[in-house]
């Protein structure tokens, strides 16, 4: 077998494989694609625990309840629509928001949405596990770039 030396995936292309698979729950086909994108982490050379950790994550199924918000958060990301988010922060209190979503990524052991808070007019991220509940809006949100919304992203710097 060649030695390979270039990802098969990019990092954006294996986190919206993950997402889509996230949502599918544990039947047949949702299992098989599981078992090939763990295939291709375990083509690369990977040693750290946050990214162990992070992979088990992304091929792990969500509960049932969390997959559904997943879907409809998905569906808001893939058609640019707003949705309203009831959300319990780590203080255990509840708040709603209209958020324009952008994209969703893991890190270690939790699934996040990430996109532009109307609420708080500013760029939040909102665990899944977190997410109480989630309605469609059918109010279109403005596009965005998902690069800028991901975290370690270089800010290319502007003249002023």
């Amino acid at each position: 077998m060649a030695n390979v030396t270039t990802p098969l995936l990019t990092t954006a292309e294996i986190a919206a494989l993950a997402l889509s698979l996230a949502h599918l729950g544990e039947g047949p086909q949702a299992a098989t694609a599981r078992l090939g994108l763990r295939r291709v982490f375990d083509m690369l050379d990977l040693d750290d625990e946050v990214t162990a950790s992070t992979l088990d994550t992304l091929t792990t199924p969500l509960p049932p309840d969390v997959a559904r918000r997943a879907r409809t958060i998905a569906g808001a990301v893939t058609g640019r629509q707003v949705i309203r988010l009831h959300y319990r922060d780590a203080g255990g209190r509840v708040s709603s928001r209209d958020v324009e979503p952008v994209t969703c990524l893991v890190h270690r052991t939790h699934w996040y949405l990430v996109g532009w808070c109307r609420t708080a007019l500013g760029v939040r991220a909102f665990r899944f596990d977190r997410i109480v509940a989630v309605e469609p809006t059918l109010v279109p949100a403005r596009p965005h770039r998902a690069e800028r919304y991901l975290p370690f992203q270089r800010r290319a710097m502007t003249a002023a």
